[in-house]
């Protein structure tokens, strides 16, 4: 028999060195000592967004200004079945004060110092690890050495996801600049995705493949590689991508782009129905730039993916 679902809000509050705040649990709660995003449950009539700002008040003494949807995960416990909606939360007011847990720490994702941190929050911290901008080459326009050079300057501002997006080039041309791509961005610690060719992804050690919509829906699991990325246009596409445990999903077009010029753009009110209650990271995509980041966290994405712009 299923137990009755405990919906709780859970916030990654962050400051701008890009730290975030977790909290051990204390002594006589469930998993005491664990570590957790601070948080608690929904009270009766309560939205999630609600329950946080109530609970970040009485439980830290901090005043949300800010806060951004981001991914929805359940988790089975031994006393409970939880639904866990996620609030980034960079901006807020008042004096960090605790009531309820045994201590804070402030936390660097590529170095967390403490543990043990609850179970359900194994994921959460990965997908946390994704930057906030994802960048889809276009060498077969523009060429290869003209994209190499402009990934050599990216990389060097701090771009860290790389999509290889070039199904136009011959495959021995394909070969050579995605290995170029691969080499030049783990070389500064950036992830590469192959775009659509999990052989190719694994012969030239890339972090992943991301799956085009076709071919996301014709598999039945998912690809051995360490970090897989999906594009998708409606819910049957995010649905599945959720299923076959895809790490991210990239959503849109959300404005109208040279690429689909003809397609009408989603627009931010239907982005932020279609990414709602995902358990994973929604990109945002489609005539974006780094100056939509805010609007596209404000409707529910982690980010923006870009072709174009992300070269500028």
């Amino acid at each position: 028999m299923s137990r009755k679902i405990v919906d709780v809000a859970a916030a990654v509050i962050t400051r701008a060195d890009g730290c975030f705040l977790l909290g051990q649990r204390g002594p006589g709660s469930f998993y005491p000592g664990y570590w957790e995003f601070p948080g608690g449950k929904l009270e009766p009539g309560e939205t999630p967004r609600d329950a946080l700002l109530r609970e970040l008040q009485e439980e830290l003494g901090l005043r949300v200004e800010t806060a951004w949807p981001w991914i929805t995960r359940e988790h089975e416990y031994a006393h409970a079945h939880v639904r866990l909606h996620f609030f980034e939360v960079p901006r807020w007011s008042g004096e960090l004060t605790d009531h309820i847990h045994s201590a804070l720490s402030w936390q660097r994702i590529d170095a967390v110092t403490v543990s043990p941190m609850l179970p359900a929050n194994g994921p959460v911290l990965a997908a946390l690890a994704l930057p906030h901008e994802y960048a889809i080459t276009h060498a077969w326009q523009i060429g290869a050495e003209t994209q190499l050079a402009q990934i050599d300057a990216a990389l060097a501002r701090g771009l860290r996801l790389i999509q290889v997006r070039e199904a136009a080039l011959d495959a021995p041309a394909r070969r050579r600049f995605a290995g170029e791509v691969v080499a030049r961005a783990h070389a500064h610690g950036a992830r590469v995705l192959i775009n659509g060719d999990v052989a190719l992804a694994g012969e030239l050690d890339a972090d992943g493949v991301h799956l085009p919509a076709a071919q996301l829906l014709q598999l039945a699991d998912r690809p051995d590689l360490p970090l897989i990325g999906a594009s998708c246009h409606d819910r049957d596409e995010l649905d599945r991508a959720a299923s076959l445990g895809a790490d991210f999903v990239v959503l849109g077009p959300v404005r109208p782009t040279p690429t689909h010029a003809h397609q009408p753009g989603l627009g931010w009110p239907a982005f932020s129905r279609l990414a709602a209650g995902l358990p994973m990271p929604v990109f945002a995509l489609g005539g974006l730039g780094r100056e939509h980041r805010d609007a596209a966290r404000a409707a529910g994405a982690h980010g923006v993916a870009a072709i174009r712009t992300a070269w500028n």
